[in-house]
């Protein structure tokens, strides 16, 4: 059973940092890349950034680039999200998930149990 756990969020102030972390189980996680998606309140979930495990090739969306650090540790299967220098308008509910991810997209794997459950990221002005 694939299972993906995020934590890491919480209230942060608009220049601060966060660290998110993606726990998975379940799959061969060194095969694999990992999206980080993000919600904001009425509006449609977008991807934020991605990961290769097996190469360690990594993917950001322009609002974030310079500010997000996507890593993993493949040794204890997690992903991390590590946000600098965030802004109101980074906050949303953050989500992981196994995905497929090139330069020009993200593209989850179908079936719900690929998703976690999320984590809320708030920034305040």
């Amino acid at each position: 059973e694939v299972q993906l756990m995020e934590s890491g969020g919480g209230l942060v102030q608009a220049g601060g940092s966060l660290r998110l972390s993606c726990a998975a189980s379940g799959l061969p996680f060194d095969r694999h890349e990992i999206a980080w998606y993000r919600q904001a309140p009425g509006k449609e979930r977008e991807g934020v950034s991605c990961i290769s495990n097996r190469d360690g090739t990594t993917y950001y969306e322009n609002s974030v680039k310079g500010r997000f650090t996507i890593s993993s540790d493949n040794a204890k299967n997690t992903v991390f999200l590590q946000m600098d220098s965030v802004k109101p308008e980074d906050t949303g509910v953050y989500f992981c998930v196994v995905a497929m991810c090139y330069d020009g997209g993200y593209y989850p794997l179908t079936g719900g149990e690929y998703w976690g459950q999320g984590t809320q990221v708030t920034v305040s002005a």
